[in-house]
């Protein structure tokens, strides 16, 4: 029998220990039915076969996004991206030129601001956006999606300029007499602008309260497409599966539908949000969804939740005072009883749990949650998961090995990795945090599995920075400590180990006869690259389900 597709003149990364390297693949419907050297695979091309050729250059398994926000991503293509915009000219201009081109644009929504965008030291207000536009809505969000800045007009039309209270945990910040002054802390609070754009601020709505959203089919049937431009974005990178890090039924639903309507590029994992706010009952609903969508291609196994902040906001928990704010030690989001109950019932309902932990106790408490759900349930093969420890004690750095947990961790996050310039968080942490900020090599080293990931949109959805980020990290100084990883563990986080992180090591994240066909061909040979230069490298045709799914 001819296989489907064939991969000639690669250099296959397998991750398969018993054949660590080849030339050449073979794939017929969704597996992988051969790997060996070119003659072997060669002939098992027939007239109908498609064949590939790689060029000499490498080929993996597919990328693994272990942590994404696939809907909002994808609606944030179409939105103005503020990445490197700085000073009031530069922002005025940026915007100015949005809007005449959108002139239908209700609101003008951008992303990727920087938190300092007009300065150093400065927090945009209402006033500072109202002189680059005043009669059109303008909102900017944070990369971190933790904050945004609203113009007069927005607020007004949100009806949140002189009255209206942000669900607990976000902040509408006011002047003393009660006026807005633009800002806006977390999902809840920006949450009244992001509603009234086109979308209707349903791409948000998994992370600001998990809740579905009402929606027309009409919108059911923009929102699919919107998605579908996501994944052929993703695609192109090399993507096969996503885990999404914020999740409602509606998502599930659009995912499924994309799925039906033969347009899912990529396998997406959707969970449950459990806001702090909710019911601890609210779980059970994720037993319904499992059963729901269950398929290797849409699935729900698991509950997020998040423990915290961001260091720039201030809000990641940390176990002492910011040494520039020694009134605070950040926002606790869940109460450690609290989030105890929450491991203990999701984990006796058998899910994974993710939680965003960035702050050097809020990973504390986030491993002592988990510790307390292995107490009362016993001990299982879990796979919990930390996601960004940003700042970890280096006496919470066993834990992760001793309890089963996974570190989630994202490169291009690190001042290290150049994408969001000089190091700001050194003026924020004590310098004692330094040398366990963003510690990929100290957290590998004591044991811990390990996975990379972007968090998309916060940062581009290309993998390749990431990879060039951990291999490649710029020295940041005196005091940081230093987290290269070796190119191969670095792919490894992005397949291998990912496809474990989701239970599925023994169905893809290797090349390997008899896996699912997840399969990437990149332009260059990874190894033979200058490691500053990884960034630079792409794929060249993306392969899902035994499918091509981007060919460039």
């Amino acid at each position: 029998m001819n296989a489907d597709i064939v991969i000639l003149n690669g250099k296959l990364v397998t991750f398969d220990e018993e054949k660590p390297d080849a030339q050449a693949i073979a794939i017929t419907g969704n597996k992988i039915t051969a790997v060996g050297d070119n003659t072997t695979i060669r002939d098992m091309a027939g007239p109908q076969t498609k064949v590939i050729d790689a060029g000499g250059n490498t080929v993996l398994p597919g990328f693994i996004e272990g942590h994404v926000h696939v809907f909002q991503g994808s609606v944030e293509l179409d939105r103005l991206n503020l990445h490197g915009v700085h000073g009031f000219d530069r922002l005025a201009q940026a915007v100015r030129r949005r809007a005449k081109e959108r002139p239908d644009e209700d609101v003008i929504l951008a992303h990727a601001a920087d938190y300092h965008i007009l300065g150093p030291g400065m927090s945009a207000t209402r006033q500072d956006l109202d002189r680059i536009i005043e009669d059109r809505a303008f909102a900017m969000m944070a990369s971190d999606h933790h904050t945004a800045w609203a113009n007069t007009r927005a607020l007004e039309m949100a009806g949140i300029l002189h009255e209206g209270e942000a669900p607990e945990g976000s902040e509408i910040i006011r002047d003393a007499k009660g006026v807005a002054t633009g800002m806006l802390v977390e999902p809840g609070a920006y949450g009244f602008v992001t509603a009234l754009t086109t979308s209707g601020g349903r791409d948000a709505k998994g992370i600001v309260d998990g809740r579905s959203p009402d929606a027309t089919p009409a919108q059911r049937t923009a929102d699919m497409d919107v998605i579908a431009k996501g994944m052929e974005h993703c695609a192109s990178h090399g993507i096969t599966t996503m885990h999404n890090m914020d999740g409602n039924l509606y998502t599930l639903e659009l995912l499924q539908g994309l799925d039906d309507r033969g347009e899912l590029l990529c396998r997406t994992e959707s969970p449950l949000h459990l806001k702090n706010t909710d019911p601890l009952d609210r779980i059970d609903d994720a037993l319904e969804w499992r059963k729901r969508f269950n398929s290797d291609r849409v699935w729900c196994n698991r509950v997020k939740m998040f423990m915290d902040g961001v260091i720039e906001s201030y809000t990641a928990l940390m176990l002492q005072p910011y040494p520039d704010r020694p009134d605070t030690c950040g926002e606790e989001l869940f109460s450690p009883e609290h989030f105890n109950a929450a491991c203990i019932r999701a984990d006796g309902h058998g899910f994974q749990i993710a939680v965003h932990a960035i702050g050097d106790r809020a990973v504390r408490q986030t491993l002592d949650g988990y510790e307390a759900a292995q107490k009362a349930n016993g001990r299982r093969d879990s796979r919990h998961r930390v996601e960004h420890i940003e700042v970890i004690d280096p006496a919470d750095l066993p834990r992760f090995k001793e309890i089963g947990v996974i570190a989630s961790m994202q490169p291009v996050h690190s001042p290290a990795a150049g994408f969001f310039g000089p190091p700001e968080d050194g003026h924020i942490l004590r310098e004692d945090q330094l040398p366990y900020a963003f510690a990929w090599a100290k957290v590998r080293g004591a044991g811990a599995l390990l996975t990379f990931s972007t968090d998309w949109p916060v940062v581009p959805v290309d993998v390749m920075p990431s990879i060039k980020g951990a291999v490649a990290p710029v020295d940041l100084g005196p005091g940081w400590g230093q987290n290269a990883q070796s190119l191969m563990d670095t792919l490894a986080s992005y397949t291998r180990d990912s496809a474990f992180m989701e239970f599925n090591e023994d169905r893809k994240g290797r090349l390997k006869r008899g896996l699912l066909a997840d399969i990437v061909v990149m332009d260059s040979d990874l190894f033979a690259m200058d490691p500053a230069e990884l960034d630079h490298a792409r794929a060249t045709t993306t392969i899902c389900d035994g499918r091509v799914t981007y060919q460039r």
